[in-house]
């Protein structure tokens, strides 16, 4: 059976943007052809012939989200592989990259296996699992990270947890290089933050919460640019926040040091 999605605005930037019909054949992208067009593979009375109206709808590339917590192993409380990648699925996005903070963490082979044999029993979207750069996440001694790489990890990170100690993030770093992978980073200096719950300044202190000034973030932002810069490692910041991270990773990007990040909409203005 052909299916024929019909009037779509179709963006793949930056390849395309623009008014097409998409015809799918044995479950593939058989043609994108202009809303007029009627050719030998696409008959207007073929009762085989599936009609979907997008008119008015915006049509992509399936959506990939870097950072997802599928939780499973261990906590499946929260969430599974199967309602994560079904969530995903329903949302366009048809490959995730899930963190490690499961129990067990991600720090070993036996469960990089684990999850992606979840994820393809599921059978809905892919699923790229993302190791932890310390063993159980504690931040004092490397993961087994060539092991998970071999197993399908894509990227290492401590997630929610930095890694504060500069040498063995520099250690992390090179080793990544090596192993061809980035190093997602969770950029907070603890000490800074001192238990913090929200964003220092007049809001905390007029509802009587301790807050957490900006450099908490900025000043391990700005290490750990000095440190992709030192090993030729690239870097990915999660969830940034702050104004002066934006203003660090912006010149460092001039610079053409190899640095990428991401934020959340709760962090917008």
């Amino acid at each position: 059976m052909l299916i024929r999605i019909k009037g779509a605005r179709v963006i793949d930037p930056p390849h395309m943007d623009a008014q097409k019909d998409i015809i799918i054949k044995d479950h593939l992208i058989h043609a994108l052809v202009d809303p007029e067009y009627v050719g030998p593979e696409y008959k207007v009375a073929d009762p085989n012939t599936h009609i979907i109206d997008a008119a008015g709808k915006i049509l992509v590339p399936g959506l990939i989200d870097i950072h997802v917590h599928l939780r499973e192993p261990g906590q499946e409380y929260k969430e599974t592989i199967e309602t994560g990648l079904a969530a995903a699925a329903r949302g366009g996005f048809t490959a995730v990259c899930c963190m490690p903070n499961t129990n067990p963490v991600n720090d070993n082979s036996q469960v990089t296996r684990f999850i992606i044999q979840r994820g393809r029993e599921v059978g809905l979207s892919r699923v790229y699992p993302v190791g932890a750069i310390t063993q159980g996440l504690k931040g004092e001694a490397l993961a087994e990270i060539h092991d998970m790489k071999q197993a399908g990890i894509v990227a290492v990170t401590d997630d929610g947890r930095p890694v504060e100690n500069s040498n063995l993030m520099r250690r992390a770093l090179e080793y990544c290089r090596g192993l061809n992978i980035p190093v997602f980073v969770h950029a907070e200096d603890t000490g800074l933050a001192d238990g913090g719950s929200m964003n220092e300044g007049p809001f905390s202190t007029f509802w009587g919460i301790k807050g957490i000034p900006n450099a908490a973030e900025s000043v391990m932002v700005v290490r750990d640019i000095a440190l992709s810069e030192l090993t030729g490692a690239p870097v990915h910041f999660c969830h940034i926040s702050a104004r002066e991270s934006v203003e660090a990773i912006r010149q460092a990007k001039k610079r053409e040091v190899k640095i990428t990040c991401e934020t959340a909409p709760h962090y917008l203005p």
